[in-house]
């Protein structure tokens, strides 16, 4: 039998379908730059946050059913927060105006609760030594990502901070400025009230203060971050010039368990000498590197390395990674050639978060001109390369730095758990990634 209404429903839900075929996605991505090179990677998605080259630490949150992807900067006051849920197509949200005349690069955050630094800016980074800055840290309520709300102000009493951690619950672990010091310092701090922080402990290598013997040849200073232990008794430091474990289980007065000094023989340029840390808690290793400094390897030896230390009394060196090389047919023979900084940076640091994905058998490490590198360590006796990402040399300067050679300089990474790879760059926006190489984690969201 003839039924005219349910025809004329059939018809419509027809249309309809075919209108959603027809219609247009909305777009928010930008073109992928050309001329991108790459082994076991592939790029997805970029966007140039708004005009904001120039990107710096990272962070990401998962809310409402959305990926917000927050990223300091380098050449601009503030952060950006971009809605990455489809990594091919992100959508810019919007700019946070922090103070100027200072460095606005590093972020931290867990659940609800976002550090942000704040730091002299350097007249050779854009800083006006003329004109007053702001110093110490903002924390921001993130509860709506779209909408960040400012909830207090800590400060050092002299330059600000670095590179802070906050692992959520009771305490953040700053790398602090202090007057009358060499180098920032270890510095922790109550947020539970995060709208009153309060300052419970520090702590600092000897000789950093005024009036200490101040050891020869060995720089001082604590780059940052911190990594909490898993049952929050011990820190695992990355402070020049060793690797430090530090024991916090009286949380007033922390005090060292063992360290392995690394500078010298390597890299000798202050705080960055030991740059980063990254403990893989389940193995009993410790991820490190220096941060190269000088245009062209006009320095000393820069390394990254795997630390044995299943005895936290007695961490040694375990290995070293092996050197980028170019490409096949690059006009350059090695990577100091090709312009501004050679060496190691950044890894994947914030694994505290849900979604980031944690240290298994890749490291993701961003090497400045030589772009993103990673590394396999399933022998950790011998590390090797799994797989790299080149983003092109840039047409136009974003920012001062470096001074000499207009370069690409990759600098900072992080990797969620669908096993999206996000980078940024002094002078590019916000490449996003995907790892094809082998060792290849299964993501654990989708």
């Amino acid at each position: 039998m003839f039924k005219p209404r349910l025809l004329h429903s059939a018809l419509a839900l027809s249309f309809l379908a075919g209108a959603a075929v027809l219609a247009p996605k909305v777009a928010f991505a930008d073109p992928i730059p050309p001329g991108w090179q790459a082994s076991n990677m592939e790029a997805i998605g970029y966007s140039e946050l708004g005009g904001r080259s120039g990107a710096f630490k990272m962070t990401i949150k998962q809310a409402n059913g959305k990926w917000y992807l927050f990223l300091g900067h380098l050449w601009h006051y503030g952060f950006s927060i971009v809605d990455v849920t489809d990594p091919k197509n992100p959508r810019y949200v919007k700019f946070v105006d922090m103070p100027t005349n200072n460095w606005t690069i590093q972020l931290t955050h867990h659940d609800n609760i976002l550090i942000a630094a704040m730091e002299k800016q350097a007249f050779a980074w854009g800083g006006d030594p003329n004109k007053p800055f702001s110093e110490g840290a903002i924390i921001f309520d993130i509860s709506d990502p779209e909408n960040p709300k400012e909830l207090s102000r800590w400060k050092t009493g002299a330059t600000g901070t670095h590179r802070n951690s906050y692992p959520g619950g009771k305490y953040a672990f700053m790398s602090a400025a202090a007057p009358g010091s060499t180098g920032n310092q270890l510095v922790i701090l109550d947020v539970s009230d995060p709208t009153k922080p309060v300052e419970v402990s520090r702590w600092h290598q000897p000789g950093q203060m005024e009036g200490e013997p101040f050891p020869p040849a060995a720089p001082r200073g604590f780059h940052g971050p911190a990594n909490l232990s898993p049952d929050g008794k011990s820190l695992v430091m990355a402070y020049s010039p060793s690797i430090v474990n530090l024991d916090i289980s009286d949380i007033a007065h922390p005090k060292v368990t063992g360290q392995l000094q690394m500078s010298p023989p390597f890299l000798s340029a202050g705080s960055q000498s030991l740059h980063t840390s990254l403990p893989l808690w389940d193995r009993g290793l410790i991820y490190a590197n220096s941060e190269a400094s000088a245009e062209r390897c006009q320095e000393g030896l820069n390394f990254a390395g795997l630390i044995d230390n299943r005895n936290p009394s007695m961490p040694r060196l375990m290995s070293l990674f092996p050197l980028p090389h170019p490409p096949e047919g690059a006009p350059y023979k090695n990577f100091c050639e090709r312009g501004g900084r050679f060496g190691p940076h950044n890894t994947n640091q914030e694994i505290h978060l849900p979604d980031v994905e944690k240290p298994g058998n890749l490291i993701y490490l961003t090497y400045f001109t030589a772009g993103l590198r990673v590394f396999d360590i399933k022998d950790p006796v011998q590390p090797v390369e799994s797989g790299w990402f080149l983003p092109p040399q840039p047409t136009k300067r974003a920012g001062p730095q470096p001074p000499n050679d207009l370069a690409s300089q990759t600098e900072d990474v992080l990797v969620d758990t669908r096993g999206n790879i996000y980078i940024d760059d002094k002078h590019w926006g916000l490449w996003i990634l995907r790892y094809t190489g082998i060792d290849q984690p299964a993501p654990t969201a989708k």
